[in-house]
């Protein structure tokens, strides 16, 4: 059952566009790298990193000389760097941040093919680029997951004691409770992040729709649920699962987090106490759609060892930061992963095309 599971899943898991929606060039005369849709800006860099699975993935930095924090963003699926580029460098220029996105294996430019394993290694390439190369340290960067990017954020930020925060943007709480009302973990789904949140012990903002049609908005509300430092979540009634960058409140929110978490523990004043006020907004009902009742009573049947799992992962962590990424590697179970159906296809790649529309809304 698992085996058949996971081979299907695979086959329906990743929808890199196809073709890529760029090329990476190099001009004869500069030597500047740059992608072939976009001319060369002073402050993005193109770059090919090599991760711990044998791929060689490729990343865009995009500095802002006013930043006093690293946004590493991993995207959703059906997208790529070509898509995501103009969306990047206006979130560095709002936001104040530098930012790094990456392509996993086997999407644009990216070697190798699309896999949970191989998408860890790919954020682990892009975590450590900015240790290494730009000397960003870890209290400094912000780990930013969109739909399945939530499950290599999550994986990494559950292994890293010290970052400044996390962005959960239209998260799952797993690969297999996107397409099935299961009401347990088994050990063929992949990115487990609810069983993977409680190790995070740094401030996480989640951001979902109310009407997500890939991703239901109770996974969104149940990870928050989860957290051990949950910031006010950003709940925006009627946005869908690729349009939440064009809500005013989407870039307003974020401004407000990172301002927040930019400061020192001391000044951060009252923000953990006054989490709960947000609950009974939660519970309205505009919230929340009848059709999707099936999935809030999955999440109440929940066994209570979920607080016991949570406590063992904690007491695990300072031995696994001694570790390398290697011997991390192997520990984890190797599993093909999946999210959607290829129908909801098309419904993502529109979703990226109203990037060109963010500097309107933004100004407004």
């Amino acid at each position: 059952m698992g085996g058949v599971t996971s081979s299907v899943a695979a086959k329906l898991a990743f929808f890199p566009p196809s073709p890529p929606s760029y090329e990476v060039v190099t001009e004869p005369e500069s030597g500047v790298v740059r992608f072939n849709r976009f001319p060369h800006r002073e402050n993005v860099e193109v770059l090919r990193l090599p991760t711990r699975r044998g791929t060689e993935i490729v990343a865009i930095y995009v500095h802002n000389p006013m930043a006093a924090s690293t946004l590493l963003y991993s995207h959703g699926n059906a997208a790529d760097l070509g898509q995501m580029y103009e969306l990047f460098v206006e979130l560095s220029v709002h936001l104040r941040v530098n930012l790094l996105g990456y392509d996993y294996s086997g999407y644009g430019q990216s070697s190798g093919k699309p896999s949970e394993q191989n998408t860890y290694a790919d954020i682990e390439a892009a975590y450590k680029c900015l240790l290494e190369n730009y000397g960003a340290k870890e209290e400094e960067i912000i780990l930013y997951g969109q739909s399945v990017g939530s499950g290599p954020t999550v994986d990494l930020a559950s292994r890293l004691p010290h970052l400044r925060a996390v962005v959960l943007h239209s998260p799952i709480l797993s690969g297999l409770r996107v397409m099935y009302p299961v009401k347990r973990t088994y050990w063929f789904d992949i990115y487990k992040n609810i069983d993977k949140i409680g190790s995070v012990n740094c401030p996480v903002l989640v951001i979902h729709g109310t009407s997500d049609e890939v991703v239901d908005f109770s996974h969104g509300r149940k990870l928050w649920e989860l957290c051990n430092e949950k910031y006010e979540p950003l709940w925006l009634k009627g946005g869908k699962h690729c349009d939440l960058e064009l809500f005013p409140e989407y870039i307003k929110h974020l401004k407000k987090f990172i301002s927040m978490v930019e400061k020192s523990p001391s000044q951060r004043g009252t923000w953990r106490k006054s989490a709960d006020q947000f609950e009974p907004a939660r519970t309205s009902t505009d919230c929340f759609e009848p059709s999707r009742k099936s999935v809030d009573r999955r999440e109440k049947t929940r066994p209570s060892t979920d607080k016991s799992r949570s406590k063992d992962h904690k007491s695990a962590n300072a031995e696994k930061l001694k570790v390398s990424f290697d011997q991390i590697e192997k520990s984890r179970r190797s599993l093909d992963c999946f999210d959607k159906s290829r129908k909801n296809m098309d419904q993502l790649d529109r979703g990226r095309k109203s990037v060109d529309r963010l500097d309107r809304i933004w100004a407004g």
